[in-house]
């Protein structure tokens, strides 16, 4: 049993490992942590609303790679991330006890939805790789599950700056993901099938129904 958990541990931990089987069977795992920055459009914004400002995505995790052929060309990965996503427009999100109520406001300074989730990504991965080349093609394909662990609306008008803990928010959010590219620098794309916000959110009569769109860069590190 000691020897099991020391092996899993060390297969975990490592950049690039080799099990062979036989002469031709050379499987090597790609074990990754990542880093990921990324804009984050808003898709199907309510009548008169609009992104302004930067709004960004920031992402950290670590990914077990686990290979489905003998060349270990082909894998599945599984992950484990936090991420910090901030999205910018003229819609004011305000507070009355426990009520929240929204605007479109575009005299605002800044109004701003903060959020921060725990991921599982799942990609199917590609690349033309070996157990000793480090710098290659690769494309990863999948969906991305997340967890809501707290938001935060905040908005600035002249003098004026309110901020409180939103809870409008779809707790549980997935979405396909696409990452390509050489070596450690790689493009990134993440489109919601969830939308953001838990269908009690409106304005003027209009449920809100955003849906974010993420494009970016991801950096793999063995």
């Amino acid at each position: 049993m000691r020897f099991v958990i020391l092996f899993l541990l060390i297969v975990f931990q490592s950049n690039a490992q080799v099990a062979t089987d036989s002469i031709s069977d050379t499987r090597y795992f790609e074990d990754q942590f990542y880093l990921g920055l990324s804009y984050n459009f808003i898709l199907n914004h309510p009548v008169g609303s609009n992104q302004r400002n930067l709004s960004y995505g920031l992402q950290a995790g670590v990914i077990k790679d686990i290979p489905l052929n003998r060349t270990g060309t082909k894998a599945i990965g599984i992950g484990a991330g936090l991420a910090l996503n901030s999205y910018y427009s003229n819609l004011v999100a305000d507070i009355s006890g426990d009520d929240i109520s929204y605007s479109i406001n575009d005299d605002i300074t800044r109004s701003k939805l903060e959020t921060h989730l725990v991921e599982f990504p799942l990609e199917f991965r590609w690349r033309n790789s070996t157990a000793e080349d480090y710098k290659f093609w690769r494309v990863y394909g999948g969906i991305k599950a997340a967890y809501v662990l707290g938001a935060r609306s905040k908005y600035d008008l002249g003098d004026i700056s309110e901020g409180f803990k939103n809870t409008d928010l779809t707790k549980f959010q997935y979405g396909l993901t696409l990452n390509f590219g050489y070596n450690t620098f790689n493009l990134h794309a993440y489109y919601a099938l969830t939308e953001l916000f838990n269908g009690n959110a409106s304005v003027n009569g209009e449920v809100l129904q955003y849906r974010p769109l993420r494009i970016g860069l991801i950096f793999y590190i063995l």
